[in-house]
């Protein structure tokens, strides 16, 4: 595989992506599409794929990141198993199901509906907005079904969960330190089957680049993931010192930029 200059800001994107994940305790998904799809349209990827080839890069880079994550959080005992194993059949298929309808719509307005819903957690992020406990966790067959809207959702736009499973488990009067611990254990399946959806779906597509595999860059992915790996602890030892309130807003609105600048390079 010879190198490719364009290689260099992979590696620029992983330690960023490491480092704010660990900060701020937020997956990589959301920085990773934009840049990545800016990137590939910069390197004359055609435009028709690009955002596919993004969120699938980018789910497979997440699968190293949530295994670190759960690792660490089930040390503290912050994960509760029990919402997992009643969440993760939904998540599963909600996730690889989606996938199939992410591969059939055009980039473009698969575009627009990241970008919306980055902007919601953006503004989510910026208006630090908490839900108050109202209400218990439903059944199995409930726990089933909002696992596949979390799922679906979170195959659309490459990330691991987090900035729904959250707010919907604090709303069940789960604590916060343990919602955020599950969420990081229920990143896994997520990521797991949507890498296996976009791997499926982009396979024998034409016009993908050289060294993919299906909806997966591999240079990116390789590159991306092996960076962020040593920049998330680097990220997380820092949590503690820097005004992490003022570093969300600040990332909040960089999340914005950076769909901003993915629609103009899919756009114009």
């Amino acid at each position: 595989m010879d190198f490719d200059v364009w290689w260099l800001s992979y590696l620029a994107l992983g330690a960023f992506v490491g480092f704010f994940a660990g900060l701020l305790g937020v997956g990589g998904g959301g920085i990773m599409v934009p840049v990545l799809t800016s990137l590939f349209v910069a390197q004359g990827m055609p435009k028709d794929g690009v955002v596919h080839l993004a969120l699938g890069t980018s789910m497979a880079a997440i699968v190293m990141t949530s295994i670190a994550s759960l690792r660490a959080h089930h040390k503290h005992g912050a994960v509760r198993w029990d919402v997992v194993r009643y969440i993760a059949p939904g998540i599963l298929v909600g996730t690889f199901a989606a996938t199939f309808v992410a591969s059939r719509v055009a980039s473009k307005p698969l575009a627009i509906f990241f970008a919306c819903f980055m902007a919601y957690v953006s503004l989510q992020m910026l208006a630090n907005i908490k839900p108050k406990p109202s209400r218990e966790l439903p059944g199995p067959l409930g726990m089933s079904a909002v696992g596949a809207g979390i799922g679906g959702v979170s195959a659309l736009v490459a990330i691991g969960g987090g900035s729904l499973s959250v707010p919907f488990m604090t709303w069940c009067n789960i604590k916060v330190h343990h919602a955020i611990g599950t969420s990081a254990a229920i990143g896994l399946p997520i990521a797991l089957a949507g890498t296996v959806g976009y791997l499926i779906n982009g396979w024998g597509s034409t016009g993908m680049p050289d060294y993919s595999m299906g909806f997966i860059y591999l240079p990116a992915l390789v590159l991306v993931s092996a960076v962020s790996t040593y920049t998330a602890p680097m990220g997380a030892r820092l949590a503690h010192r820097l005004p992490v309130a003022m570093l969300r807003k600040i990332f909040a609105g960089v999340l914005l930029l950076l769909c901003a600048k993915m629609l103009h390079a899919i756009f114009f």
